[in-house]
């Protein structure tokens, strides 16, 4: 298409040949197509180009600076595959899908959107520059991660092959590959646009025939790229060389962290990087953990509390001993409730002493322990040991067996305020989880103070919020009551560049805050079941985790489908 595209400019008289021997020099030291190093020096315009090639081929053009896409019909085509083939979709009728393209020849594109999307495909021609970002979101610059990829395979991006097989490299050859500065800049240009979405993990995965290139935004996985096959094991050993680890093992999992410093908007920021591999059928799988500080909200206000649930959990961390529990499913935020916690004790008179597996984030102040089971310092082995260090607030990091729910329990009762994490659905069953686990009625009963179950939801982008009317007994089915549906709002996202079209940006909390009083030490010491003690707090005027939900629907901050998700009756 380069020749072809210079040709019909100079017959055009667009151009100049000396013009477009200029474009073909700058093309070859700089990578991109031959279109945008034609406008980068200012030889032709965007319209001028699309127009050429409209009249050349017969196709309509369309200029898509002006141009609004339906999310769904951007969702029909990865982005991966949209910056391969340079090319975007614009609208559906029936089976026929228009899509915009650079290249209106490319057959090899058009037929494999045709299979991958199962419709009939109608190309218009449209300049790609900027709308891949426009309709997809910020992401790497395509010309950035083509030239990149051109360094490291002699190949442009679009024509890339996967290779089905990969040789087996020796340790020399795989730490050779890995030191090789396009390779550095690849696994760089990763990071950085992890950092530059929001993303919280990255993850590198082999398959067959593709490495997957995915990042978790807002708790939800998003497809970012697919490198070529034949990078695979120089980017995996790029990653263990990061983090320090050992880059001949490839059959057992490994953990590390990779520490870097990265420039943005002029200020220096430090991030953290965690790092976990582990063998797979393809070669090894790469799970690195984003942990920046400036994510960690340690104001209590700013999580998303009730202020009477607020007022509940500040009270209980206040008393100078017994046990608070934060429960819920990985990834619900416990972490962050209990820094926002000990931020809020951590002051010149108290000795705060954490056990953490692994220590997310170090905070000034805090004696932080990081656990190395392989050695048999577990949680029970800290727990002991910070009994011996006068402490005035004990964090575990999670509850996992009965040695660790005894010492903590008997901390607990000792004088210690004690901070904890279970795996549990909701409050009241983490009653019956401590007894299931040996722990006897009296001592949960007179041991523990409050338990906070919790969730993370998406927040409705604020940038394209808009209203959305939903039929009354829609809201009745979520939870609301018959006069709350009345008169209860809703509010979607509608997509936009600021959330990268999904219409959520950030999360924020749903919290259940059990408060043990005395009429619940009560039933707990008589053995009371989890529904029992859920009725009781109800009536005491405990907020459930759905009704949290419910609450920040009405107040426009998430949607029904996103409480629904997280949530139950």
């Amino acid at each position: 298409m380069s020749s072809r595209l210079g040709e019909i400019l100079i017959k055009e008289n667009l151009i100049t040949s000396e013009q477009l021997r200029q474009a073909l020099d700058h093309q070859k030291a700089n990578g991109g197509r031959l279109g945008t190093c034609l406008m980068k020096l200012g030889f032709v315009s965007d319209d001028e180009i699309t127009g050429v090639l409209s009249r050349q081929y017969g196709v309509p053009s369309i200029n898509l600076k002006y141009y609004e896409v339906d999310a769904a019909v951007i969702k029909l085509i990865p982005q991966d595959t949209a910056i391969r083939y340079q090319i975007v979709p614009l609208s559906r009728v029936g089976s026929t899908l228009t899509i915009a393209m650079t290249d209106p020849t490319n057959v090899f594109a058009m037929d494999d959107i045709k299979f991958m999307t199962g419709f009939n495909v109608e190309p218009v021609v449209a300049s790609i520059s900027e709308a891949i970002s426009k309709f997809y979101g910020e992401s790497q610059s395509e010309e950035e991660l083509n030239r990149v990829i051109k360094d490291l395979t002699g190949e442009d991006n679009a024509d890339l092959e996967l290779a089905a097989e990969v040789q087996e490299t020796n340790l020399a050859e795989l730490e050779r590959a890995a030191e090789e500065a396009p390779i550095i800049k690849l696994v760089n240009l990763i990071l950085t646009d992890a950092v530059k979405r929001g993303a919280s993990d990255i993850h590198i995965e082999p398959y067959e025939k593709e490495i997957r290139v995915r990042f978790r935004v807002d708790g939800i996985l998003q497809a970012v790229m697919s490198p070529p096959m034949k990078l695979r094991d120089a980017i995996i050993s790029r990653v263990k060389i990061m983090a320090k680890l050992d880059i001949s093992e490839k059959r057992l999992p490994q953990d590390g962290r990779i520490m870097i410093k990265y420039r943005k908007d002029g200020k220096i920021k430090d991030l953290d990087f965690r790092i976990s591999t582990i063998p797979t059928l393809y070669g090894e799988k790469i799970v690195m953990r984003l942990l920046d500080k400036e994510n960690l909200r340690l104001d209590m206000t700013k999580l998303g509390f009730e202020p009477e649930s607020l007022a509940k959990f500040e009270r209980a961390i206040l008393r100078p001993y017994g046990m608070v529990l934060v429960t819920g499913p990985t990834g619900s935020g416990k972490t962050n409730t209990l820094y926002s916690s000990i931020a809020r004790l951590n002051t010149a008179e108290t000795n705060i002493m954490t056990a953490e597996d692994p220590v997310e984030f170090q905070l000034m102040g805090v004696n932080q322990v990081q656990m190395k089971d392989q050695i048999g310092l577990n949680f029970a082995a800290a727990l002991r040991a910070f009994l011996r260090q006068d402490p005035n607030i004990i964090l575990v990091g999670e509850i996992r067996d009965f040695e660790t729910a005894e010492i903590a329990v008997k901390a607990a009762l000792t004088g210690h305020l004690v901070l904890s994490t279970l795996h549990t659905n909701d409050a009241p069953s983490t009653i019956s989880r401590l007894m299931n686990m040996g722990i006897e009625p009296f001592l949960v009963a007179t041991s523990v103070n409050l338990i906070c179950a919790q969730r993370l939801v998406r927040k409705i982008c604020q940038n394209c919020r808009e209203p959305l009317d939903v039929p009354e007994q829609a809201l009745l089915d979520a939870g609301f009551t018959p006069e709350e549906a009345k008169t209860t709002k809703i509010s979607i996202g509608k997509g936009c560049g600021t959330c990268n079209k999904t219409g959520y940006k950030g999360r924020v909390g749903l919290y259940e805050v059990m408060e043990i009083n005395d009429e619940l030490r009560e039933l707990i010491l008589v053995g009371a079941s989890a529904l029992e003690l859920k009725k009781k707090a109800l009536d005491q005027g405990m907020i459930m985790l759905r009704r949290s939900g419910l609450t920040k629907v009405a107040a426009g901050l998430t949607t029904i489908e996103e409480v629904v998700r997280e949530t139950v009756l």
